[in-house]
């Protein structure tokens, strides 16, 4: 299963393997993404037949990838201001790096941070946007991090829109839902499901 969220909207692209008959083709299911947006409808689901389908959907699009994570500090978690609304530290993956040192370095370069130490992954999420006339899809690989030993001086990286870096405690994680992406409550949930948070 695939969920990618385009403009803020989940669509899920469900395998199945013995579907034969009602299959949408590419330009159909498209015609449905256009119109969800049109919609207050947060989401919708497809069925298709296996991956190869899912990436000729998107043959389109430029994939990349990018690597971050929620650091905990006690029982708070860092989130960072972008663009006006509430973070959580990424970046694209460098050529050739591993997934988990492009997490930590993201977190070290866009917060300040220094060191946090990688606790488990969390889950992976995708979504698509559009830059300089290109199209892209973009897989992100989030972590749960604990702050390393260092002392850090939190500083947001200004060049990439980050305002606001802060630590903050899980009785806040429904303020920063209220002004965040998808993609970003999902990670959110995803903690709270390994933990029992809730």
């Amino acid at each position: 299963m695939y969920k990618v969220f385009i403009d803020n909207k989940g669509v899920i692209f469900k395998i199945n393997p013995n579907k034969k008959k009602n299959c949408l083709t590419k330009k159909e299911i498209w015609k449905k993404i256009k119109h969800l947006k049109k919609t207050e409808h947060p989401g919708i689901i497809f069925e298709i037949k296996n991956e190869k389908q899912f990436w000729n959907i998107f043959d389109r699009y430029i994939y990349i990838e990018a690597a971050g994570g929620l650091v905990q500090k006690d029982d708070t978690f860092l989130f960072i201001k972008r663009n006006g609304k509430w973070d959580i530290p990424k970046g694209k993956l460098e050529k050739g790096e591993k997934i988990k040192k492009a997490a930590v370095r993201e977190i070290e370069e866009e917060c300040g941070l220094k060191k946090p130490k990688i606790k488990q992954h969390l889950i992976d999420t995708w979504h698509t946007y559009e830059m300089n006339g290109r199209l892209y899809l973009k897989r992100t690989y989030w972590f749960w991090l604990t702050e390393g030993k260092k002392k850090s001086k939190l500083k947001g990286q200004l060049e990439e829109g980050i305002t606001k870096v802060k630590y903050l405690p899980i009785s806040k994680f429904k303020k920063v839902k209220k002004n965040t992406f998808q993609s970003i409550i999902d990670v959110i949930d995803a903690l709270n499901e390994v933990n029992n948070l809730n």
